[in-house]
């Protein structure tokens, strides 16, 4: 009679845990899908590294991956296209085939697309580098939740404080992001769940 009357108040006491716990959860999902609904990015039209026009429209393959940065930064811009670099060393011919990284300056202004080609030729694998005007990047990088702002030393030069996840996309929809300082073997794994 003990063992029936403990699982009866097990039971009720889990259907109550259950009546708490699922608003929250499914209020957690419904934010979860508010944040990806918020990240739809803008059209856009801005320049590559040939100055050749490049649109939204380019990020419509199967996954692609934005990173939002620039040249003269010190430490998280290359240490984060260098693990992109490495990832798309490590995937298999036909995972790579549907792959594309997108490099995006937040600092046109510096990163003219003969910049940005110099810079990216110093990784293996290609990266795509996208510039162009301030008020369009700034748009551009606004509509996917990039934030960046300048911070001027004494002597007039200055770096950019800035968002620096990496955006994973399907078919130009916003999927995921992956923060900096994850490590190469999680951002693969994470990458390959996708591919």
């Amino acid at each position: 009679m003990k063992l029936k009357t403990s699982i009866t108040i097990l039971g009720g006491c889990f259907l109550i845990f259950l009546f708490i716990m699922l608003p929250i959860v499914l209020s957690i999902q419904e934010k979860k899908e508010d944040i990806v609904a918020s990240y739809s990015g803008s059209t856009f039209n801005l320049k590559d590294v040939n100055n050749e026009p490049i649109t939204e429209k380019s990020f419509q393959g199967p996954l692609t991956a934005i990173f939002f940065g620039f040249t003269n930064c010190p430490d998280v811009c290359p240490l984060t296209l260098s693990n992109l670099d490495q990832v798309i060393e490590k995937l298999d011919d036909n995972d790579n085939k549907k792959f594309k990284v997108f490099f995006i300056s937040i600092d046109p202004e510096r990163d003219s697309p003969q910049v940005i080609k110099d810079y990216l030729d110093s990784f293996k694998n290609k990266i795509y580098g996208i510039t162009g005007d301030p008020q369009k990047i700034f748009l551009l990088s606004k509509s996917w939740g990039v934030l960046s702002e300048k911070i001027f030393n004494e002597d007039g030069s200055y770096l950019i404080n800035h968002s620096s996840s990496i955006l994973l996309l399907d078919k130009g929809k916003y999927i995921d992001r992956i923060s900096h300082h994850e490590n190469l073997d999680n951002i693969l794994k994470t990458i390959k769940n996708y591919l």
